[in-house]
């Protein structure tokens, strides 16, 4: 019995390194195919956290303009994730305000009548 413990806690110790090595593996495999699919207009977000869009790509660099005229040049390996603009909301027009205001009205009048 105490022949077996020996390879059980070698395997124990194995097993969670490989699988998180194959885990790291893919995950930089995904982040290499994102960083070579990237195009000029991209809105992209760096490793230090600064958002930008892509003005132009080299083979090795990246020009990204942070502000209006504004372009610096990095590498390409710290463009961390490309940045999905979210639609802005519906700004609300006069009688919806209006609609809003008369059933919170409403609400308010039913709450005071059943207490």
């Amino acid at each position: 019995m105490s022949s077996l413990l020996f390879p059980l806690l070698i395997l124990a110790l194995l097993v969670p390194m490989f699988l998180g090595m194959r885990k790291q593996k893919k995950a930089l495999a995904a982040t290499s195919e994102m960083q070579d699919s990237l195009q000029v207009g991209d809105r992209v977000q760096t490793t230090a956290g600064l958002y930008a869009t892509i003005a132009s790509l080299d083979d090795d660099t990246v020009d990204l303009e942070i502000a209006d005229g504004v372009i610096t040049t990095w590498s390409r390996l710290v463009i961390r994730e490309r940045v999905v603009e979210t639609a802005e909301t519906d700004e609300y027009d006069d009688d919806s305000i209006s609609e809003i205001e008369e059933s919170a009205a409403d609400t308010e009048i039913r709450l005071t009548k059943e207490s």
